[in-house]
This record gives structure tokens, sequence and C-alpha cells, in this order.
């Protein structure tokens, strides 16, 4: 018998190079991204694009139930992938199919679908779960803080696993639908606008919707009893603020504060350009704790930053984070200095503002008031270590080094640099090193040494590196008048 050679034709051969990878070329995704100082935060394998969280929740018992849809694509061939969570999970489904699960570590959920995922494919992930956050304890600890009427979620740098399944890192951000239920007569606030409200057999639902890239812990949620008032800026950006109805003795001082948030933002967009997102306010929830939190588009304000009185410059603070922190926001949480040292600085901006004492002499004071050998400046805001994220020297040496910058290159360019770098990396990620190219480029400078010393070095500046930074020294130093107010900032940031 004679055998013909079969040759393959073009369409027959691009069905055999089109046979998918075996199952032995699928992989687990990692179970962290690799961060320097929190390397099991966030997962490996793939993006989310879209969060839509369907909640219910009652103050009385603490129980949260909700319904997480996430849409994401997957960046390689998936055989498993972890979300970051820390509930009762009862199901989760994977493109509508019955996926698997188990725990690992301290928030890790392990999830196995019915059959691998290829690269580059788009899929939803559905998860269905129930549990009283605030008895959820990682390392001993909840960012779940209960109130006499609800509870609230803001903290950083994690927030998210005690109240929705996630990729729990900064690098992936996604928008945002959050749907909840309550009581009728309470109130739920998050992110962005309120697309809707509605009532039905004793229960309110709020949806509220935020469109732009956001990360897992800039997204808060509070539930209890409020006394709302709404307002636009000049330019139609609706303002919503939230002020707890118990606050008590704090009540005043904590709305006479948020209650400027329209200013201040009209103001901030005049120093670092378009408001990057869909609505501004705050809210001041009646929780025991003395932190703010820039949470996005509606900043977080604990009820004991105002024990003293108004505090207007932590709203600055918190505000500036939309740009810087928010919007562009960090790559590792090392290179904290991006979002901090921008934000103190802004309350420098409004000091100067104010006529309560010029950026100049408020960087004059802070650099006389740290005699070379105290730790101040043993800290590095350029990459403090997670025990010092949030020492005081990141604000106010990091306020420092932008002073130093401002003198270096001088106001036209520092200005323009403050409002081309949230422009430019609207909504995405980046580092100190990408700041420090970033202003060589836009100044024509290398500044890759001076960025070192003031960033990076464990030493107090010489004078001989600061007589262009700073202005003359001669002790003592006269305190300028916002600068308690400032101080009293750094205080409401120990998360």
């Amino acid at each position: 018998m004679r055998h013909r050679l079969l040759v393959p034709g073009a369409a027959a051969l691009s069905l055999l190079l089109a046979i998918p990878a075996s199952a032995a070329d699928f992989t687990p995704g990692a179970p962290g991204v690799g961060d320097t100082y929190y390397p099991e935060s966030g997962n490996g394998g793939y993006d989310v694009s879209h969060y839509d969280l369907r909640l219910k929740y009652q103050p009385k018992t603490d129980l949260l139930e909700g319904t997480a849809t996430l849409l994401a694509k997957t960046t390689q061939d998936l055989s498993r992938f972890n979300l970051d969570f820390g509930l009762k999970v009862s199901e989760i489904r994977i493109n509508g199919k019955k996926a698997s699960f188990a725990r690992s570590g301290k928030h890790e959920l392990e999830v196995t679908p019915a059959a691998p995922l290829e690269k580059g494919k788009q899929i939803s992930v559905v998860v269905r779960y129930a549990g009283k956050p605030s008895e959820l304890k990682i390392d001993g600890y909840s960012a779940w803080a209960r109130t006499p009427d609800g509870g609230v979620v803001a903290q950083e740098p994690d927030a998210a696993v005690w109240w929705f399944p996630s990729n729990d890192h900064p690098t992936d951000k996604a928008t945002y639908d959050i749907s909840v239920a309550v009581p009728d007569g309470t109130q739920a606030l998050s992110n962005g606008v309120l697309a809707s409200q509605s009532s039905k057999l004793g229960w309110t639902r709020y949806n509220w919707r935020s469109d732009k890239p956001q990360a897992t812990y800039l997204t808060t949620l509070a539930v209890g009893k409020f006394d709302l008032t709404t307002d636009k800026t000049a330019n139609g950006l609706p303002v919503i603020n939230a002020i707890s109805k118990d606050l008590g003795a704090n009540e005043g001082s904590a709305k006479a504060s948020i209650e400027r948030t329209t200013e201040i933002t009209e103001w901030l967009e005049s120093v670092f350009g378009a408001y990057p997102f869909n609505a501004v306010g705050g809210y001041v929830p009646n929780v025991p704790a003395g932190y703010a939190l820039e949470t996005q588009t509606r900043p977080f304000y604990g009820k004991k930053a105002f024990d003293r009185g108004t505090n207007v410059s932590v709203v600055v603070h918190e505000l500036a984070h939309q740009w810087y922190g928010d919007s562009v926001s960090l790559k590792d949480w090392k290179d904290i200095w991006i979002n901090e040292g921008f934000a103190a600085y802004s309350q420098w901006l409004w000091s100067e503002k104010e006529g309560e004492g010029t950026a100049q002499e408020l960087a004059d004071y802070v650099y006389a008031q740290h005699p070379s050998d105290d730790p101040f400046w043993k800290v590095k805001p350029g990459n403090p270590g997670a025990e010092n994220q949030f020492d005081d020297a990141v604000y106010d040496r990091g306020a420092l080094a932008l002073q130093a910058l401002r003198n270096k290159v001088g106001d036209k360019v520092f200005f323009g640099l403050l409002k081309s770098w949230p422009t430019e990396n609207r909504y995405g990620n980046a580092s100190v090193a990408d700041f420090v190219k970033f202003a060589e480029k836009k100044s024509g400078k290398q500044l890759a040494g001076f960025f070192d010393t003031w960033l990076f070095q464990p030493s107090k500046p010489a004078v001989g590196e600061t007589k262009q930074a700073l202005g003359a020294h001669q002790a003592p130093v006269a305190e300028p008048k916002s600068w308690k107010q400032i101080a009293a900032t750094h205080e409401v940031h120990g998360h």
C-alpha cells in the first residue's frame, strides 16, 4: 500500500498552533505583590478593573452580609489565585461556575476555578459572604470600628480585608459601585456620588458610585446617623459632608472645619490643577479615633482630631491627598513620601496663603527645632521603614525637602511641578525615584544628589548644603502662628 504524506493547509495549521497550553503550564498567582514593607499585601496573576459590592448591614448585631462581584483580567495562565479577605465565605463563582476555595496565611483566600484561566482573559468573580467585621482580628487588630449607631472602616495600609474581597494593594486600582442596605433611619456613606436611594420593608438602600480608579485602602464605608450637607464648588463638583449626630462637644469644631471643604478644594485646584474625581467632601463619625485618612472623595476624620477645637489644617492635608496619594498613588509602601511629604507641604502653603507663616518660615522653624543629633534626622522620608512610615519626620522633613526644592529651582518651575505631576500621572502609580526623574526633566537640573541629601541620608543636611534651601538661621527662630495646628495634624496620622 502506498502512503501519502499529508501536509496541513494554512487553516489546519492555525488550528494546531492554537492548541491551549497544557495544564502543567498553568500556575498559581503569587500570594502577594512583593511590597517592600507588606509582602503579603495584594496578589499576582490578575488585575481588577471594577468592584460591585452589594451589602446589608445590621448595626445592632454588627452582621455584614455581602455579594462582591469583581471584574478582572488575568495576567498569566492561572491554575488558581488569591483574594485578600477575612470574613466567612459561602460560595465563589468564576465566570458563572462554582469554584473551590481554601484559607491560608493571615488573610489569604485561595480560589481554584473549575477550569484553568488563560492569560489575557476577562473574568468575573462572585463572592458571597457574611460575618461580624469587628470580631475579625488580624494580628490582634480590627480595622472595623463599631459606633453607638453603626460601624466604620477607614484605615491605612489595610482596610478592605474586613469587609470585601480584593486585590489589596494600591498598584491595583479599580472603579466601584457600593450598594448598602441599612435599617430605615440609618444612613450608609461611601465614596463618590450617591447614584440612588430607595426604601423597602424597613430597609433603606444607598447606592454609591466612584467612577475613577481607586485603591482598596481608600475605599470606605460608614453606617450611622449623620447630619449631611451638600454644596458645589465653583466648577460644579458635588460636595457631600457628614457629621455624626452624637459627636458631643466636638460637633461644632468638626463641622466648622469640614464645612470649609468647598473653599479648600477650590484653592487646591489653583495649586495642583483640576480636581481628579467625581465628588469631594468629608465625614466625622462617632468613633474614639484621633486619626484622619484621605479616603477617596470623602476623607475620614476621627472625632478626636477636633479635641482642641477647629482644625482646618487637617482638612487641607487630607484634601491635598486627593491629588497626591489618591490620584497618583505610590508603587510601594516605601514610597510614602510622595503621599505625605506633599500633603504636609500643602499645609505650609495654606499657612502662607492665610498669612500665618510662610512656607520658608515654617521650614526655618522645623530645621532649627531639631539639632543634628536629634533622632528626627535618622528617619529617611524616601524610605523610612515600615516602623517609621508615619513618623513626624516623614511629614516635616518631607515638607522641608520640598521647600528646599522650591528654593533650588525657583517658584515658576516648582509650582509648575506641583501641577504637572498629578496631571501627567493621573490615576497612576509612582515611586520616589519617578518623581526625582520627573523633577530633573522639568527643571533641567541634576537633582539626584539633592534628593539623596534630603530624603535618604540619616543625618541633618549641613549648613552649607542648606544655604540655598533655607534662610539664614538666627536662634531662636520664631514659631509661626500656624505651627501648633500643623503639628497637631501629625498626631492624627498614627494609623
